[in-house]
C-alpha cells in the first residue's frame, strides 16, 4: 500500500511592535506559500504606527490577530504559543521572510515516511532591505543537530527552527534578550528526531545587531550555556569563541 505523505499543519507566528516599515513583506511571504496547511497568527504589542492598518489590509488571510500591550517580545511569543494549533510552530519576525514561495512545501517533501520529526531545521540567508541576498548566516546548521550543538553558539537561527507543538513550552521571561536560545536547547533536550531539511528556509533581514543590547545579550547567553552545559565547559568554549572571532577578522 502506498504510504500517504504527511501534511503537517504549520502555525506561523509573527510578533510585531511598530513594524510598519517591514511587516508587509513578511505577511506576503506567508500568504503566498504554495503549501496551504497553515495558520497565520500575528501578536501585536499595541503598535502606535501603521502596523495595524497593514494587518487589516491582509486580515482575511490571517487566522488570528491579537493587539494589546505585552511585557516584551517573549511574552508576546508565549501568547502566540497559546493560540497555536498546528503540528509545527515557526516564529517569523517582522522583516523576515520565507526564502521561497514553496519553502514550506519543500520542507514537507524532505520528510521521509509518515512519522513527523520532532524538529525541522535548515539554513538562513541574510538579506538587505530590498530583499537582495547579502550572505549566508555566519553560523551554519550542523548536519546532525542535538541539544549539545548549541555549545558552539546558536547554530540554527530561531526562525529556521520548527519544533513540534507537543514539545513546545513557554519562553522563560527571566531572559530578556536570549530566551530563544534557552528555549531551543530545552526543546532539543526533549526531541528524539531532529530533521535537517538541507534547505535555506529563512531570509533574515540584516538590521545590524543592536549593539546597545549586545553586551547584555552575551552575558545572558553565557548564563544559559552555563545552566545547560556546565560552567567549566562554557568558559572553555568562550575562550574558543574569542579565538574564532579573532581568526575570523
Amino acid at each position: 500500500m502506498h504510504s500517504v505523505h504527511p501534511t503537517p499543519k504549520f502555525s506561523i507566528i509573527t510578533v510585531t511592535y511598530n513594524a510598519e516599515k517591514v511587516l508587509e513583506d513578511t505577511i506576503q511571504s506567508v500568504i503566498s506559500q504554495t503549501y496551504h496547511h497553515i495558520e497565520y497568527i500575528i501578536v501585536d504589542g499595541a503598535s502606535k504606527d501603521g502596523t495595524l492598518s497593514i494587518i487589516n489590509r491582509y486580515r482575511p488571510h490571517i487566522h488570528t490577530v491579537v493587539s494589546e500591550p505585552d511585557k516584551g517580545l517573549y511574552d508576546a511569543m508565549n501568547k502566540g504559543i497559546a493560540l497555536a494549533s498546528g503540528d509545527y510552530l515557526c516564529f517569523l519576525n517582522a522583516g523576515d521572510c520565507f526564502h521561497e514561495d514553496d519553502t514550506l512545501q519543500q520542507m514537507v517533501h524532505t520528510i521521509n515516511g509518515n512519522e513527523l520529526p520532532d524538529v525541522l531545521y535548515g539554513e538562513t540567508a541574510i538579506v538587505d532591505q530590498d530583499r537582495h541576498f547579502l550572505r549566508m548566516r555566519r553560523l551554519s546548521a550542523p548536519e546532525t543537530l542535538t541539544w549539545k550543538s548549541f555549545k558552539q553558539g546558536m547554530l540554527v537561527c530561531h526562525q529556521a527552527f520548527f519544533p513540534r507543538h507537543t514539545l513546545v513550552e513557554p519562553y522563560n521571561l527571566k531572559y530578556r534578550f536570549s530566551a530563544d536560545f534557552d528555549w531551543c536547547i530545552r526543546l532539543m533536550k526533549k526531541a528524539r528526531t531532529l530533521h535537517n531539511t538541507h534547505l535555506t528556509i529563512i531570509d533574515y533581514l540584516d538590521e545590524g545587531m543592536t549593539t546597545r543590547n549586545q553586551k547584555a545579550s552575551l552575558k545572558e547567553r553565557f548564563r544559559i550555556m552555563a545552566k545547560h552545559y556546565g560552567l567549566i565547559g562554557t568558559v572553555a568554549h568562550h575562550i574558543w569563541f574569542v579565538i574564532r572571532a579573532v581568526i575570523h577578522r
